[in-house]
């Protein structure tokens, strides 16, 4: 397998993860988006679905969707941080910050969650070398969004 086609194919899950479905078409592992657009289940319009008082709402797990979804912003973000030569030390414990917001904070960390995608989607594209940690920080921030979207979707059934 070449090393594009290697990217492409997790960036395609990765997308999937993260964006939903493309309206209409099969998916490798959500469900389908519909032709109209709903029926998302991709990590940002499952939390755009959200409200504050959702999404900071304790959970008989002891966690929250808003920790979830720092953890998950955190995450790619260090990914991309590894790749460019930071090697940390990286706050893990503190990652899962804020439990709770408001709608200003909500707002907030949905869009860091799209901006650390983005740029982690934008790391990949533009790597031409993948002989070193490069795979790996990939595929591991693919199964790590997957992962935690699984969780997310859990813990807004136990949170209702």
């Amino acid at each position: 397998m070449s090393d594009q086609a290697f990217v492409t194919g997790i960036l395609d899950i990765l997308k999937e993860a993260v964006e939903g479905g493309e309206p209409g078409k099969g998916t490798a592992f959500l469900d389908g988006t519909k032709a109209d657009g709903s029926g998302n289940h991709g990590l940002l319009a499952t939390l755009d679905g959200l409200g504050a008082e959702q999404a900071s709402r304790v959970t008989a797990l002891g966690t929250t969707v808003a920790s979830q979804a720092a953890h998950t912003a955190y995450h790619m973000e260090v990914v991309v941080r590894w790749e460019r030569g930071d090697r940390g030390p990286f706050d893990w414990p503190n990652s899962f910050q804020p439990s709770v917001v408001d709608e200003d904070a909500w707002r907030e960390l949905r869009d860091r969650v799209r901006r650390a995608y983005q740029d982690l989607r934008a790391l990949a594209t533009s790597n031409t070398n993948w002989d070193g940690d490069e795979p790996g920080g990939l595929a591991g921030a693919l199964a790590h969004v997957t992962y935690h979207l699984g969780a997310v979707r859990q813990l807004i059934k136990l949170a209702r």
